[in-house]
């Protein structure tokens, strides 16, 4: 056979190889050809122990489901989660996830993956679209629900009791629906008493170190503080450090209030650091799986999927502390 012949029938197989694999679809062309869901998770950041666990949850589970896994973490930064998004798109993923940085600003890119026909998952928190047709479901927690428990649980603990209650709040991440939603929440649970007053509020980004910068500034301008109120254990545990540099005994001179339910804020409320933690559960990864595997088959799914939650108190936190998977 003359060598231009070899060359042409080469170059042939080798063009037809190159559409096969790139005709398979989703995760035939992301996951290797191997016939695995490729699922492709944008997650926020490591910014606390809660998001820790949560990353760790959807990486096992993925594993044990047989799940192929691509995983961006966005640094807590908006750009970078539609960056990923984008990527996501381009590789021709099965199904994406994501837990969005902040509640607006995702249309766009999320019409790029509907157009692409890619089915787009919500964890944790959600996003504000009036074009819900943009996501296929949301997995995840009530967060106005939690503010609520934790305003109810102050306001029974001061029931009967007159005088002034200056509380403090340490927010979460500016725009996030977990910080929106946590202090609406409570702000609906306290409002029908004027004795709750809200002194000072400020964004604590989620993180240990904002909590307790933040929260030495409350204690320099506010002489008077009652109780604070934390959007989730990290900024409440770096509080804590600053009430007791303050020479304050956070739990009794400070109550303290916090969400998530992570290992180190039971280690605080059974040293009686903290008053009370309403849980948010981060262990969304087998919920997950089974979610991205029926949309992916177009199966019929809730628009929201909600996990079970409770509400500890520090007589409840020694023995509840060693189950504590996060």
């Amino acid at each position: 056979m003359p060598k231009k012949v070899v060359s042409a029938v080469a170059a042939g197989l080798l063009a037809a190889s190159f559409l096969t694999a790139c005709s398979t679809g989703g995760g035939g062309s992301a996951g290797g050809g191997d016939g695995r869901l490729v699922l492709g998770f944008a997650q926020v950041g490591a910014e606390s122990g809660w998001r820790t666990a949560n990353t760790k949850s959807v990486r096992e589970s993925a594993e044990e489901a047989g799940v192929t896994l691509k995983f961006s973490d966005a640094q807590q930064k908006q750009e970078n989660q539609i960056k990923a998004i984008r990527s996501f798109i381009q590789q021709r993923v099965d199904v994406i996830a994501f837990s969005p940085v902040v509640e607006s600003g995702w249309d766009t890119v999320l019409k790029e993956a509907k157009n692409a026909k890619i089915p787009v998952v919500l964890t944790d928190r959600a996003i504000d679209s009036k074009d819900t047709s943009l996501y296929t479901t949301f997995l995840g927690s009530d967060f106005v629900e939690e503010g609520k428990k934790a305003g109810d649980w102050l306001t029974e603990e001061y029931k009967g009791k007159d005088g002034t209650v200056n509380i403090v709040e340490l927010q979460g991440t500016t725009g996030s629906a977990p910080a929106n939603d946590r202090r609406a929440g409570f702000a609906q649970a306290v409002k029908g008493d004027p004795k709750f007053k809200v002194v000072a509020s400020q964004t604590g980004d989620f993180t240990r170190a904002k909590g307790k910068e933040v929260m030495q500034a409350f204690l320099k301008s506010q002489p008077d503080i009652d109780v604070l109120y934390a959007h989730n254990d990290d900024m409440a545990l770096g509080a804590i450090q600053a009430i007791e540099e303050a020479g304050k005994k956070p739990g009794t001179d400070i109550k303290v209030i916090s969400v998530d339910g992570i290992k180190d804020a039971f280690q605080a409320m059974a040293d009686g650091k903290i008053n009370v933690v309403v849980e948010c559960n981060p262990l969304l990864g087998d919920q997950l799986m089974d979610l991205a595997k029926k949309v992916s088959k177009g199966e019929s799914v809730p628009a929201r999927v909600k996990v079970d939650e409770g509400v500890f108190t520090q007589d409840q936190a020694a023995a509840a502390l060693p189950d504590r998977k996060y």
